[in-house]
């Protein structure tokens, strides 16, 4: 019942917010919302194993999150909704064109123009508060904090066209450059006892998160249940907003292999308003970016090129699933638009980039 209600819900929702644009004094492509959803299969269908465990899986805890939200807070639906038309609106007002703005199964064939230089935005920095929260937060150390912000600036700055294997020609055209990097502001440290936190946000309640308008707030603890990470999607509440990491995920952690930083590469994407690249749906949905093909769900380890599903190749290099750390290393010039179409006047993260 919950999903037919939503169903009615949306198609109210994509009615109220066509009429409402055609007030808008902005000309702008169409925008099509049909492919839009909110809730998704649950992580734990996929991915439940320690990691710890020679056989852990790169379990993101992110999904389940955002449906416990929507659970509790009946306006969250519409607030993601409204997120996800700005988005769309934006990316097609400044696209040439040459892919869409939203959806699509792509089959990594579809080459989609990058926003141009004039998108109005420039460069983007985050300014980012690492909170470190252990029995020794100490164990953690500042070279570890440098260490991960480096990983974050390397991934969401190089396209890393030459680790793709050589047979990956449809996908040289996709990895590309974000235009975002990210600067360290502060640490803070907090010795607790508690052994670990799980994902309720409870460690953001003990140490909330410092002007969240304007910083990226990242919590480094034990979360528990072999979770590596979690991230609040734009349009969450300001009070929970950002991410929380596996302490030993960081580089040089014990979380091998998923040490090397790009948990939280993963967890930004999700930050700025990415989804897994299978769409948390098997074949039946998508993740709202036309040049990363369909699956059917999450790729573990090095898997070997090409890995086909949903009769098309996976992108299985891509942050955004659940590869080895060592093995994934691109993110697509869709995926870029989406994120910095939440950094545009309007969007949910336009304070953040001074918009």
């Amino acid at each position: 019942m919950k999903k037919v209600f939503l169903s009615m819900v949306a198609f109210a929702l994509i009615f109220t917010a066509c009429e409402d644009e055609k007030n808008d004094v902005i000309e702008v492509q169409e925008v099509d919302m049909s492919d839009f959803y909110v809730y998704t299969d649950s992580n734990n269908d996929l991915s439940s194993k320690s990691a710890n465990s020679k056989e852990q899986f790169k379990n993101c805890f992110t999904m389940d999150v955002l449906n416990k939200q929507l659970d509790a807070n009946p306006g969250l639906a519409k607030k993601m909704f409204d997120v996800e038309y700005h988005t769309r609106q934006f990316i097609a007002s400044k696209s040439n064109g040459k892919g869409k703005p939203g959806g699509g199964s792509g089959g990594g064939e579809t080459d989609i123009d990058v926003l141009p230089i004039n998108d109005g935005l420039g460069a983007i920095n985050i300014p980012v508060y690492v909170h470190i929260v252990l029995p020794n937060a100490n164990d953690v150390t500042n070279s570890q904090v440098q260490a991960q912000m480096n990983v974050l600036n390397d991934d969401f700055s190089n396209p890393n066209t030459n680790q793709l294997p050589s047979g990956a020609t449809n996908f040289v055209n996709d990895a590309t450059n974000t235009g975002i990097t990210f600067t360290l502001a502060n640490t803070f440290r907090y010795n607790d006892s508690r052994s670990s936190w799980g994902t309720n946000d409870a460690v953001k309640s003990a140490y909330p998160p410092i002007t969240p308008s304007t910083h990226m707030n990242v919590w480094v603890c034990n979360i528990g249940n072999g979770i590596l990470g979690y991230a609040q999607f734009p349009g969450g509440n300001a009070s929970t907003d950002g991410i929380v990491l596996l302490y030993s995920s960081l580089p040089g952690g014990s979380a091998s292999p998923y040490n090397l930083g790009r948990t939280a590469t993963h967890e930004v994407g999700h930050y700025l308003n990415l989804r897994h690249i299978w769409g948390d749906g098997r074949c039946r949905q998508d993740d709202f970016v036309a040049d990363t093909p369909t699956s059917d769900g999450a790729n573990y380890g090095c898997p070997s090129y090409p890995t086909v599903n949903c009769q098309t190749t996976d992108m299985t290099m891509n942050y955004m699933d659940y590869t080895n750390d060592a093995c994934m290393y691109m993110f697509t010039d869709g995926q870029r638009n989406r994120m910095r179409a939440i950094f545009a006047s309007g969007g949910p993260r336009a304070t953040m980039a001074g918009n």
